[in-house]
């Protein structure tokens, strides 16, 4: 398959994902997440790569999430229209390796659910996490909530959706979102690092010890099947496109007008 809106890459055992949409904030589509998908599916059952990185392109962000200005802001339940983000989820924790999100900068929204769902996250002391659902009329009813109260606790994960606050990556540290945050400039160092430390390990145990871990949270995937299809119900409201509106026209929604 070739790729238009991700970089694949692989040397040395270990394959590299990146993101290639760095003037939307590496924001995904439909195709970026097409392109993912393989990406992952190809990566994953090589026998011989043995760690993937995700990561995005340029200094600014690793994802913003899902690309608002596509298909005029409308979603279905899998997320935004033709995009399948249930699966690439479910393919994050389902290839039998350890998966390292490698952040620069921005991880907002679908892109910080993605850095949560990787094994491991190294982020750069520039990079800047957290939630904007509410805030744009959406929101992750699967691993992006239930998922990230398993890593920060249920009080912080519900603040980080209810306040859409943003956090620094210490902040990320010390809450358990990230595993180690280093200088920009080491950043590809300190993730060359882990993988070679990764690399020098049984990767059969290391695939028992990743089922092993996703076995405890694999009840989120069907609470996360269920809520994508009440979402898609709620991205038909009124309530829901005043957020793509306001956000397209780069002013504060009025959602209050909606309760009731």
């Amino acid at each position: 398959m070739k790729f238009k809106d991700i970089i694949y890459e692989e040397s040395g055992g270990v394959a590299r994902i990146t993101i290639n949409r760095e003037k939307v904030y590496n924001a995904f589509d439909g195709q970026t997440v097409e392109e993912m998908l393989a990406a992952f599916m190809k990566a994953g059952w090589d026998s011989e790569i043995g760690v993937i990185v995700l990561a995005g392109a340029g200094e600014k962000a690793f994802s913003t999430g899902g690309d608002q200005s596509a298909h005029d802001g409308q979603y279905d339940g899998r997320g935004t229209i033709g995009v399948p983000v249930e699966e690439l989820h479910a393919v994050i924790r389902d290839v039998p390796k350890p998966v390292i999100a490698r952040v620069q900068g921005f991880a907002i929204g679908g892109g910080n659910v993605l850095a949560a769902l990787c094994d491991l996250t190294i982020a750069s002391e520039n990079a800047v996490f957290g939630q904007v659902g509410p805030k744009v009329g959406s929101v992750d009813p699967g691993f992006g909530t239930a998922y990230l109260a398993r890593l920060v606790g249920e009080k912080k994960a519900r603040e980080i959706w209810y306040l859409c606050r943003r956090y620094s990556a210490q902040e990320a540290l010390e809450m358990g979102l990230c595993n180690t945050v280093v200088p920009h400039d080491q950043l590809d160092a300190e993730v060359e690092k882990w993988c070679a430390e990764i690399l020098e390990k049984s990767p059969t145990a290391l695939a028992i010890a990743k089922r092993s871990f996703n076995a405890d949270t694999e009840s989120i995937r069907g609470i996360g099947s269920l809520g994508f299809q009440a979402l898609k119900l709620y991205y038909e409201t009124e309530e829901s496109k005043e957020g793509v509106r306001a956000f397209l026209e780069k002013r504060k929604p009025d959602f209050r007008k909606y309760a009731g």
